[in-house]
This record gives structure tokens, sequence and C-alpha cells, in this order.
């Protein structure tokens, strides 16, 4: 499955407070694969790295608005980021705004205008996230755990009590080592499963649909039975956090080489 398939990543740029707390929350409920980001650096690094994804841009916030409309048009001029698709949200509702944006400077991701109202916006919101095809063929997000030293499981399966390290979860399910392995079977019903996903507790049952050697150690593939609405939220609110935190992480390593590599250049002309 190609990178297109798996879905787009949606960032939010400078997002203000009703997409952080809001409207951020409806997205993530219908499985779509949402960032935050605060800086403009890293906005450009993250684009540049992700060619195909959708960004939203607060008008409102960070710049000016001829400034905004610089860096848009720059970044829609940019090979590296040419295929990025550009939306605005703004409670801006001049109409000669939305002209400039929509047919002068040419967005493809529409002009939102947040005045509107949260239901309004959002239902605006995941109509363009429709339109240009953002989850892929991908139903649901994952979050990759592994740099999570906090997402971890306890399991009671009569005689057996065991613990482990979640690796990946989505609602559906999610992948672990269990420490002390012990040696279960495919299609084990485990009825008390309790996930430590940082300061959230979550209660499940499950059933193990698979396993997987990685390094000399078995990966147990487990998929929820009887998920409460409850648990889907925590679990969801778990998975925003960490993929957040994974893309942070990432950009922080990739700035740092940025700036390694630079420092290098420089010394080499100098000399």
């Amino acid at each position: 499955m190609s990178d297109q398939d798996l879905g787009k990543k949606v960032f939010f740029l400078y997002p203000p407070s009703v997409i952080r707390d809001e409207m951020i929350r409806r997205l993530i409920e219908q499985e779509y694969e949402v960032y935050m980001i605060k800086d403009i650096g890293t906005a450009n690094r993250l684009l540049r790295k992700n060619p195909h994804s959708l960004c939203f841009i607060n008008l409102d916030a960070a710049k000016s608005e001829p400034e905004w409309a610089a860096w848009i048009t720059e970044t829609m001029n940019n090979p590296e980021t040419a295929h990025v698709g550009i939306g605005i949200v703004t409670y801006n509702s001049d109409e000669n705004l939305q002209k400039k944006y929509l047919m002068d400077i040419g967005i493809q991701c529409g002009f939102i205008r947040l005045k509107l109202g949260i239901d309004e916006s959002t239902r605006i919101l995941l109509t363009t996230l429709q339109a240009n095809e953002a989850k892929g063929r991908r139903k649901y997000v994952r979050a990759n755990c592994q740099h999570d030293t906090i997402a971890t499981l306890n399991l009671r399966d009569g005689p057996i009590k065991t613990g482990g390290k979640i690796l990946d979860i989505s609602v559906v399910g999610f992948s672990c080592f269990l420490d002390p392995d012990p040696v279960m079977e495919k299609n084990s019903y485990i009825r008390d499963i309790q996930l430590k996903l940082r300061a959230s507790l979550v209660r499940v049952e499950a059933v193990i649909y698979g396993m997987r050697e990685v390094d000399d150690r078995t990966v147990y593939v487990l998929i929820f039975r009887n998920l409460d609405a409850n648990s889907r939220e925590k679990i969801r609110a778990y998975i925003q956090i960490a993929i957040q935190a994974d893309i942070e992480l990432q950009d922080k390593l990739d700035s740092e080489l940025e700036e390694t590599v630079s420092s290098k250049k420089t010394a080499h002309t100098g000399t």
C-alpha cells in the first residue's frame, strides 16, 4: 500500500482555540490523522517531508495577511511542496479576501470562515477532507507507541498474570510485547486487560488475532471486543497525543540534522 493509500496528514498551522479544543476532536472521531503546528520553521520541514499532506492556515495569527499570502504563494510554487493542499481558516468574513485566496492565489482546500459556527465549519472541513481523499484506503489512525515509555498493559487470563509494552494502537486493537511471555495461543479471548495510556487507564477485552517474531521476541496482535464509547474516546485521545508527540520528535531530529549539515557546510566554506 502506497503512502497516499494510507491517507494524508492534516496539519493546522497556528490553530485557534476553537480548532484546538473542539474541531480536532471531531476530526479524530472521523479517523483523520490530525496535527497541530505552532512554528513556521516546523511547518516548512513537515510540508517538505509530507508533500501530499493538507495544511490549514490560521490567517489571523503569527503573520500579517500580506505575509501569509507571500508564504502560501512561495509554498505552492516550491517544487518540494507544490502538491500540498492549502486551506484557510479565519474569523475574517471579507468576501474580497476569500476571492483573493480562492481565485487569485488558487488555494485548493477552501476558505473556511469560523464565524459560521463550529458545526458548519466542521461540516465544510469534513467535506473538504473527503474531496481530497485525506483518509485514503486507511480506515483507522494507528499510533506508534514504541518511544512512549508509559504506554503499557497488565493482563490476566486464568492463572496467567503478566505485563507488557504497547507497540502501536488504534480503536480496533493493538500490538505488544508481553514480559514475561506466557506463550499464548491465537484466538485466545482475554477478558481482563488494563491499558495504561499515559494518564488514562482503560479496561478492555480482546482476542489474540496473531503473532509474529521480532528480534527473538513474540509480538502479539490483539483485536478489541465489546469496546464501549468511553474507552474508545480515551484511546482516541491518547492516539492524538501520541502521534503529535511522535511527529514533534521526528521534526526535532530533522531540525538537528539540518543544523549539523549547515554547520559543516559553513565550516567547509570557511576553510
